[in-house]
Protein backbone atom coordinates (compact mmCIF):
# COMPACT_ATOMS: atom_id res chain seq x y z
CA UNK A 1 0.00 0.00 0.00
CA UNK A 2 1.32 3.44 -0.87
CA UNK A 3 1.73 6.15 1.31
CA UNK A 4 -0.82 8.97 0.17
CA UNK A 5 1.03 11.97 1.13
CA UNK A 6 4.20 10.42 -0.85
CA UNK A 7 4.98 11.60 -4.62
CA UNK A 8 3.63 10.52 -7.52
CA UNK A 9 5.52 7.99 -9.09
CA UNK A 10 6.94 7.99 -12.84
CA UNK A 11 5.23 4.96 -14.40
CA UNK A 12 1.87 5.19 -13.25
CA UNK A 13 1.56 8.92 -13.82
CA UNK A 14 3.20 8.68 -17.11
CA UNK A 15 -0.02 5.68 -17.71
CA UNK A 16 -2.46 7.76 -16.29
CA UNK A 17 -1.62 10.62 -18.62
CA UNK A 18 -1.35 8.33 -21.70
CA UNK A 19 -5.16 7.08 -20.49
CA UNK A 20 -6.20 10.82 -19.84
CA UNK A 21 -4.42 12.03 -23.12
CA UNK A 22 -6.69 9.09 -24.74
CA UNK A 23 -9.74 9.73 -23.39
CA UNK A 24 -9.54 13.67 -23.83
CA UNK A 25 -6.93 13.24 -26.94
CA UNK A 26 -9.26 16.49 -29.41
CA UNK A 27 -9.62 18.82 -26.56
CA UNK A 28 -5.38 18.50 -25.28
CA UNK A 29 -4.60 18.53 -29.04
CA UNK A 30 -6.43 20.97 -30.11
CA UNK A 31 -5.67 23.63 -26.81
CA UNK A 32 -1.69 21.94 -27.82
CA UNK A 33 -2.30 22.95 -31.43
CA UNK A 34 -3.41 26.25 -30.64
CA UNK A 35 -0.38 27.16 -28.37
CA UNK A 36 1.91 25.51 -31.30
CA UNK A 37 0.71 28.11 -33.40
CA UNK A 38 1.08 31.22 -31.59
CA UNK A 39 4.42 30.10 -30.71
CA UNK A 40 5.64 29.50 -34.48
CA UNK A 41 5.36 33.46 -34.76
CA UNK A 42 8.19 34.17 -32.22
CA UNK A 43 9.92 30.47 -33.04
CA UNK A 44 9.82 31.80 -37.02
CA UNK A 45 11.24 34.91 -36.14
CA UNK A 46 14.03 34.32 -34.11
CA UNK A 47 15.09 32.22 -37.14
CA UNK A 48 14.76 35.05 -39.37
CA UNK A 49 16.85 37.18 -37.05
CA UNK A 50 20.34 35.12 -37.64
CA UNK A 51 18.99 33.60 -41.18
CA UNK A 52 22.79 34.13 -42.39
CA UNK A 53 25.07 35.03 -39.74
CA UNK A 54 27.80 31.98 -39.21
CA UNK A 55 28.12 32.75 -35.84
CA UNK A 56 27.37 29.83 -33.21
CA UNK A 57 26.94 32.85 -30.53
CA UNK A 58 24.05 33.50 -32.10
CA UNK A 59 22.65 29.94 -32.61
CA UNK A 60 23.00 29.37 -28.99
CA UNK A 61 21.08 32.84 -27.89
CA UNK A 62 18.35 31.84 -30.86
CA UNK A 63 17.96 28.29 -28.80
CA UNK A 64 17.77 29.69 -25.93
CA UNK A 65 15.21 32.33 -26.85
CA UNK A 66 13.19 29.08 -28.97
CA UNK A 67 13.82 27.31 -25.42
CA UNK A 68 12.32 30.08 -23.34
CA UNK A 69 9.21 30.35 -25.58
CA UNK A 70 8.59 26.74 -25.43
CA UNK A 71 8.53 27.04 -21.73
CA UNK A 72 5.84 29.27 -22.03
CA UNK A 73 4.02 27.43 -24.58
CA UNK A 74 3.78 24.25 -21.83
CA UNK A 75 2.92 25.73 -19.03
CA UNK A 76 -0.03 27.63 -20.81
CA UNK A 77 -0.87 23.92 -22.02
CA UNK A 78 -0.60 22.81 -18.36
CA UNK A 79 -2.38 25.49 -17.04
CA UNK A 80 -5.54 24.90 -19.89
CA UNK A 81 -5.86 21.29 -19.28
CA UNK A 82 -5.80 21.23 -15.16
CA UNK A 83 -9.01 20.41 -15.20
CA UNK A 84 -8.90 17.06 -17.17
CA UNK A 85 -7.90 14.33 -14.69
CA UNK A 86 -11.13 15.78 -13.05
CA UNK A 87 -13.19 15.51 -15.86
CA UNK A 88 -13.46 19.52 -16.71
CA UNK A 89 -12.82 21.40 -19.31
CA UNK A 90 -10.21 23.25 -21.19
CA UNK A 91 -9.58 26.67 -19.34
CA UNK A 92 -7.48 29.16 -21.09
CA UNK A 93 -8.31 32.04 -18.72
CA UNK A 94 -5.59 32.00 -16.18
CA UNK A 95 -3.62 28.98 -18.31
CA UNK A 96 0.02 30.25 -17.59
CA UNK A 97 -0.36 31.45 -13.73
CA UNK A 98 -2.27 27.61 -13.45
CA UNK A 99 0.19 25.93 -15.07
CA UNK A 100 3.30 27.90 -13.64
CA UNK A 101 2.22 27.06 -10.14
CA UNK A 102 1.29 23.28 -11.06
CA UNK A 103 4.76 22.91 -13.16
CA UNK A 104 6.56 24.52 -9.90
CA UNK A 105 4.80 22.17 -7.49
CA UNK A 106 4.98 18.81 -9.68
CA UNK A 107 9.21 19.63 -10.00
CA UNK A 108 9.31 20.28 -5.96
CA UNK A 109 6.84 17.45 -5.41
CA UNK A 110 8.17 14.67 -8.03
CA UNK A 111 11.07 15.44 -10.26
CA UNK A 112 12.02 12.51 -10.99
CA UNK A 113 8.21 12.00 -12.48
CA UNK A 114 8.78 15.42 -14.19
CA UNK A 115 12.05 14.10 -15.52
CA UNK A 116 10.34 10.58 -16.96
CA UNK A 117 7.57 13.06 -18.41
CA UNK A 118 10.13 15.04 -20.40
CA UNK A 119 12.76 12.86 -21.20
CA UNK A 120 9.60 10.59 -23.08
CA UNK A 121 8.16 14.21 -24.75
CA UNK A 122 11.83 14.97 -25.63
CA UNK A 123 12.46 11.62 -27.41
CA UNK A 124 8.78 11.63 -28.85
CA UNK A 125 9.69 15.04 -30.45
CA UNK A 126 13.10 14.50 -31.63
CA UNK A 127 11.98 11.59 -33.58
CA UNK A 128 9.53 13.42 -35.28
CA UNK A 129 11.63 16.38 -36.00
CA UNK A 130 15.38 15.34 -35.84
CA UNK A 131 15.21 13.11 -39.16
CA UNK A 132 12.92 15.63 -40.82
CA UNK A 133 14.97 18.68 -40.02
CA UNK A 134 18.41 16.81 -40.87
CA UNK A 135 16.89 15.93 -44.14
CA UNK A 136 15.94 19.02 -45.18
CA UNK A 137 18.90 21.49 -43.71
CA UNK A 138 21.50 19.11 -42.76
CA UNK A 139 23.14 18.00 -39.59
CA UNK A 140 25.58 21.12 -39.05
CA UNK A 141 22.40 23.71 -39.80
CA UNK A 142 20.12 21.78 -37.27
CA UNK A 143 23.15 21.76 -34.36
CA UNK A 144 24.71 25.12 -35.62
CA UNK A 145 24.32 28.52 -37.46
CA UNK A 146 21.31 28.29 -40.07
CA UNK A 147 23.87 30.07 -42.76
CA UNK A 148 21.03 30.96 -45.08
CA UNK A 149 19.29 27.42 -45.92
CA UNK A 150 16.56 27.27 -49.25
CA UNK A 151 13.22 28.44 -47.49
CA UNK A 152 11.77 25.71 -48.59
CA UNK A 153 13.90 23.30 -46.61
CA UNK A 154 13.68 25.51 -43.55
CA UNK A 155 9.70 25.36 -44.28
CA UNK A 156 10.24 21.66 -43.84
CA UNK A 157 12.46 21.71 -40.38
CA UNK A 158 9.88 24.49 -38.86
CA UNK A 159 6.68 21.97 -39.80
CA UNK A 160 8.45 19.48 -38.38
CA UNK A 161 9.03 21.43 -35.20
CA UNK A 162 5.36 22.37 -35.32
CA UNK A 163 4.00 18.95 -35.70
CA UNK A 164 6.74 17.44 -32.27
CA UNK A 165 5.28 20.56 -30.40
CA UNK A 166 1.55 19.93 -31.20
CA UNK A 167 2.05 16.33 -30.25
CA UNK A 168 3.87 16.47 -27.48
CA UNK A 169 2.87 19.44 -25.71
CA UNK A 170 -0.17 17.72 -23.99
CA UNK A 171 1.42 14.36 -22.90
CA UNK A 172 4.10 16.89 -20.44
CA UNK A 173 1.32 18.98 -19.79
CA UNK A 174 -0.62 15.72 -18.21
CA UNK A 175 2.23 14.80 -16.57
CA UNK A 176 2.51 17.97 -14.48
CA UNK A 177 -0.77 18.45 -13.79
CA UNK A 178 -0.91 14.68 -12.16
CA UNK A 179 2.54 15.59 -10.45
CA UNK A 180 1.37 18.87 -9.45
CA UNK A 181 -2.30 18.13 -8.18
CA UNK A 182 -2.04 16.64 -4.38
CA UNK A 183 -5.71 15.50 -4.77
CA UNK A 184 -4.57 13.00 -7.53
CA UNK A 185 -1.78 11.56 -5.39
CA UNK A 186 -3.53 8.49 -4.54
CA UNK A 187 -4.52 7.84 -8.19
CA UNK A 188 -1.38 8.24 -9.87
CA UNK A 189 0.61 6.51 -6.87
CA UNK A 190 -1.01 3.13 -7.92
CA UNK A 191 -3.62 2.72 -4.88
Amino acid sequence: MTDPGAPPRPRPTVRTALVLLRRHWRTAYLVAVGATLVNTVPDVVRQLLVWDDPRVAAAVLVDVVGFATAVVAQLWVTGALAGLPDGGRARVAGALRRGTGLAWTAVRRAPATVAAGVVLGGAVSALLTVPASVAAIGLPRVLGPLDGPAPGKFAVAAVSDVVASAVTLPFLALVLVLAGQRRLASRTTGQ
